[in-house]
């Protein structure tokens, strides 16, 4: 069985969108594949919450490795290697993870590791996306999963989705419409990645 690691830091919408697909395309039995583990840096995450509330994925371990408990990002970063390779992944997925990880992470999950980001990759990499999308008088906005490479949000994509930008929108109303093309592409492009 190949499996799934995924890292959150807060709420988990896109872990819970990738758990739910998994549990319900039975991705175990269709591609041989399972969510062993969702990791954050973050004790207080609501994303842990509703993943322990729920039956249904008790299988799915959850541990938490605050950051601020390191002195460095390296240092942190070296232990979060740890606690995922107990897992033996076959994929890393950054599900709303905010950390920038060293180049030393990276080197060890090249090629299996994802991340989603809130715009259309190339345009508007880092922060404030969609506050930036508008400011620009960008028509288009939305999401790219892509994976994750040592130069922040690039990497070769994976998968996008468009949404249009109305007027009169502030970037907490274009957020939430490109959330909901999040939960959708995020769960298939996990899954194509497993595809032969």
């Amino acid at each position: 069985m190949k499996k799934i690691v995924i890292l959150i830091s807060g709420a988990g919408s896109n872990m819970a969108a990738i758990v739910q697909a998994a549990h319900q395309q039975r991705w175990d039995q269709r591609l041989g594949v399972q969510v062993a583990a969702v990791i954050s840096n973050k004790p207080g995450a609501a994303g842990l919450d509703w993943l322990r509330s729920q039956s249904a994925y008790s299988a799915i371990q959850t541990d938490v490795l605050e950051h601020a408990q390191f002195e460095s990002r390296e240092a942190f970063d070296q232990a979060l290697m740890k606690r995922i390779d107990v897992h033996a992944p076959d994929l890393v997925v950054l599900a709303g993870f905010m950390r920038i990880l060293t180049p030393g992470f990276v080197a060890h999950y090249a090629g299996r590791l994802i991340n989603i980001h809130p715009s259309l990759l190339p345009a508007f990499t880092g922060l404030n996306t969609h506050q930036r999308a508008i400011d620009a008088g960008c028509q288009f906005a939305g999401a790219t999963v892509h994976q994750v490479t040592a130069e922040l949000d690039h990497g070769q994509i994976l998968a996008q989705a468009v949404v249009p930008v109305l007027p009169g929108d502030t970037a907490d109303k274009l957020a939430a419409r490109v959330l909901t093309q999040e939960h959708l592409i995020y769960p298939a492009a996990v899954a194509a990645f497993f595809k032969p």
